[in-house]
């Protein structure tokens, strides 16, 4: 098991360098530079316990104001290795929010150490852009992604924009940012 304060500190390293510094995200770099990201680090190794430890971060991010934790990254590094469970498991992780009547309040996004888009192969480099060094999941508040959206110009054109970066940056480029897990 690799200890909760390595993973944070990859999966820091990973925030910093690939989404905010390749401005994968261009919301990120708010939240991360007032300390509004929390790292919470599951010791789930079953689906279950996962969606256990997801519930119970739901609530804490709606338990904490915004100005003090406007999102949190639910990092699992000893669960759900295989990109196709992981995705899976996305049903049932939006299903706990429907149960918990957080539909429209909190929203789930899925990053992934092997993260791949429909229609693309393993090795395509646009892949990167939702790879995370631990399978993650991110909860965001759903006024917050409105008010970040209201004031970004063009928010559709991000996508179009990120596979553009990734495919000028190559994999020697994406290999540079060392942003993995430690060996």
């Amino acid at each position: 098991m690799t200890p909760p304060d390595l993973v944070i500190a990859d999966t820091q390293a990973w925030l910093e360098r690939a989404v905010i510094g390749l401005n994968l995200c261009p919301f990120a770099k708010s939240v991360h530079v007032k300390g509004q990201v929390h790292y919470a680090v599951s010791r789930a190794t079953t689906a279950q316990a996962l969606l256990e430890d997801l519930r119970a971060e739901l609530q804490a991010l709606l338990a904490q104001d915004a100005k003090l934790r406007d999102t949190t990254l639910l990092i699992a590094p000893d669960c759900l290795q295989d990109f196709l469970d992981f995705n899976d498991f996305l049903a049932r992780a939006d299903r706990a929010l429907a149960d918990m009547d957080l539909d429209g309040v909190l929203q789930i996004a899925s990053l992934h150490p092997r993260y791949q888009f429909a229609g693309t192969r393993a090795d395509d480099i646009t892949n990167y852009t939702n790879r995370s060094p631990y399978p993650t999941l991110h909860l965001l508040r759903e006024d917050s992604i409105d008010r970040a959206v209201a004031a970004f110009p063009d928010p559709e054109s991000i996508f179009e924009v990120n596979m553009r970066t990734m495919e000028q940056l190559g994999a020697d480029g994406w290999a540079a940012l060392k942003v993995g897990r430690t060996p």
